[in-house]
């Protein structure tokens, strides 16, 4: 039976209170799981990711940890300008990186090798953590994502905070010793379908897009991109996380 355990830390970075993480394993690599938009840390097991990985989980290869998202007070609040919705994030930035990280780590006896991974906004968080943290996140799988703030009902000021929290705007613009340690210490697993909602919702384009930045870059990175009868919805996601989800294990 899998082990799974529910945890709350504190969240006073978030502006109080406590947030709960929850953990499914009890042995294995790390996986920092990010929800889709707007999602819950029961997204996991409600739309069948832990079902389609539960044999690594079972076998002790990966062990993964579900966190909230912040997305109606950062990427997802369009009444915002886009400064404070990328200032939103930075704060969600800080919570993991001070609260969720060393959480993990001591739940996994020191491991310093965790990966991020997702689905749609939550392909975003693993892919920008990654590229942003990658001393603390060297490896990404992001599926369905859509890589540039900009095209989210963007409006106000194009500020420092915007420009570093996009991937599709910093990543052309790394260079000297900061770019020789991303393409040392990252790499980046992109999958996206190609069936329904996988166009309308600008994911197919955009993950070819920063597929070809990282490339251009000489980031290390991997593109899957599945057929027309893989749609922007759970029966691709399930399908795809059996498959790149065990192998970081």
């Amino acid at each position: 039976m899998t082990q799974t355990e529910f945890h709350q830390l504190d969240a006073s970075q978030l502006g109080g209170g406590t947030a709960e993480v929850v953990v499914h394993g009890h042995y294995g690599r790390p996986i920092l799981w990010f929800p889709s938009e707007a999602g819950s840390v029961h997204d996991f097991v409600s739309n069948g990711l832990l079902d389609a990985v539960r044999g690594a989980v079972d076998e002790g290869r990966i062990k993964v940890f579900c966190v909230p998202s912040y997305d109606t007070e950062s990427w997802s609040a369009s009444w915002k300008p886009l400064g404070d919705r990328a200032k939103a994030h930075l704060a969600y930035e800080n919570w993991i990186i001070w609260q969720v990280v060393p959480f993990i780590r001591d739940h996994s006896g020191g491991r310093a090798d965790i990966a991020t991974a997702g689905t749609s906004l939550g392909a975003f968080h693993a892919t920008l953590f990654a590229l942003r943290q990658a001393h603390l996140f060297p490896h990404a799988v992001a599926m369905s994502g859509s890589y540039d703030p900009r095209r989210w009902r963007s409006w106000g000021e194009h500020t420092d905070d915007v420009y570093f929290t996009n991937p599709m705007e910093f990543v052309p613009g790394l260079q000297g010793e900061h770019l020789d340690y991303l393409r040392s210490a990252v790499r980046i697993t992109l999958v996206v379908g190609s069936g329904q909602w996988e166009d309308t919702t600008g994911s197919l384009e955009s993950t070819k897009q920063l597929a070809d930045v990282l490339q251009e870059k000489g980031i290390g990175n991997d593109l899957f991109i599945w057929g027309t009868e893989w749609p922007h919805d759970w029966p691709s996601w399930r399908a795809q996380a059996a498959l790149y989800l065990p192998a970081l294990g």
